[in-house]
């Protein structure tokens, strides 16, 4: 079955984009305000051109480069064959142009995540993740990331987050003019307009509540069509469990060296792990889908990788 006619896929994806252009545009609106409260009407043409040259040299990070930000490395059929199998079949059944690659973190942290887009992509999972995940929990996670890189889902968290660091970025530089004119408003300059400073203020914290909106609307919406590639819902819903157990204890977050999540990473701005496992829980494949993928055992991890547990420092903190 091809997975574009499928009418309930079609009606998800047409109300994943209304919604997703919703909040982009939403995004957009919030960034021209800040821009036309420093600048006026040309601010706003500036900072829309600089949010589409940000995003025009995005591109131009290959799914190789960010793999290499955190120490992947690519593995190879005689490494982990029974990875890559399953990553071409989820692929296929996804109808991408092309396999993404497979790539090893030396990490413990349990972590996965996707880059590129769909011709040219990348897929990371840490070896924390393959040591903790059943081979069918590994699947699971490896179809809901290849749903993001089949709905281009890479391609608009990245103009979302262009959005949101160019309006945090001029909320900054409108709170630094407002403080440095202070003298001169208090020695009886012209009145400030109270309402645009508070606009510039909080614009970083509605910017984000939006950029969380998408987020977790595209992660419901990735849980789903992951399911379906798989037709196991139930296999990813096991997977976010473990991932809550081991990645959520709040002792660790309370000390600098404890293990931080990476980013980007499966949990980052993602709904509440309960509600994700309750929905996949409900869903049901349509009869006419995919037959179900789901291999047994554990992931083939032997000689890829030891963990090095060493501390090492990316922005924002400290992860192992």
């Amino acid at each position: 079955m091809e997975r574009h006619d499928d009418k309930r896929y079609q009606a998800r994806r047409f109300r994943n984009i209304i919604h997703s252009l919703i909040l982009i545009a939403g995004m957009a609106l919030l960034m021209s305000l800040c821009a036309l409260i420093i600048w006026g009407w040309s601010g706003v043409l500036w900072g829309l051109a600089g949010a589409m040259l940000s995003f025009a040299i995005g591109p131009r990070i290959t799914p190789g480069m960010v793999m290499r930000m955190f120490r992947a490395r690519p593995l190879a059929d005689s490494e982990a064959g029974e990875l890559n199998a399953i990553i071409r079949a989820l692929s296929e059944r996804a109808a991408l142009p092309s396999v993404p690659k497979l790539n090893l973190i030396p990490s413990p942290t349990l972590n996965a995540f996707a880059a590129g887009k769909p011709d040219n992509a990348a897929i990371g999972v840490s070896s924390g993740l393959l040591e903790k995940l059943t081979l069918r929990e590994v699947a699971g996670v490896l179809a809901h990331e290849i749903s993001h890189i089949a709905n281009n889902d890479l391609w608009i968290m990245g103009l979302a987050d262009t959005f949101s660091r160019l309006t945090q970025i001029m909320s900054w530089l409108g709170v630094f003019l407002f403080l440095f004119n202070l003298p001169t408003v208090f020695a009886g300059g012209d009145g400030i307009p109270w309402a645009a400073v508070a606009l510039l203020y909080f614009a970083p914290t509605f910017g984000s509540l939006l950029q969380l909106a998408l987020s977790r609307a595209r992660e419901y919406d990735a849980d789903l069509e992951g399911a379906e590639l798989t037709g196991d819902p139930a296999a990813l819903a096991s997977a976010l469990e473990k991932l809550e157990r081991y990645q959520g204890n709040m002792w660790e977050d309370m000390f600098p060296s404890g293990r931080k999540i990476p980013m980007p990473s499966l949990l980052r701005s993602h709904p509440p792990t309960a509600e994700r496992v309750r929905r996949l829980l409900e869903f049901r494949p349509p009869a006419s889908g995919h037959a179900r993928l789901s291999p047994h055992g554990q992931p083939q991890t032997t000689g890829l990788a030891p963990n090095n547990s060493r501390p090492r420092y990316y922005w924002p903190g400290v992860w192992f």
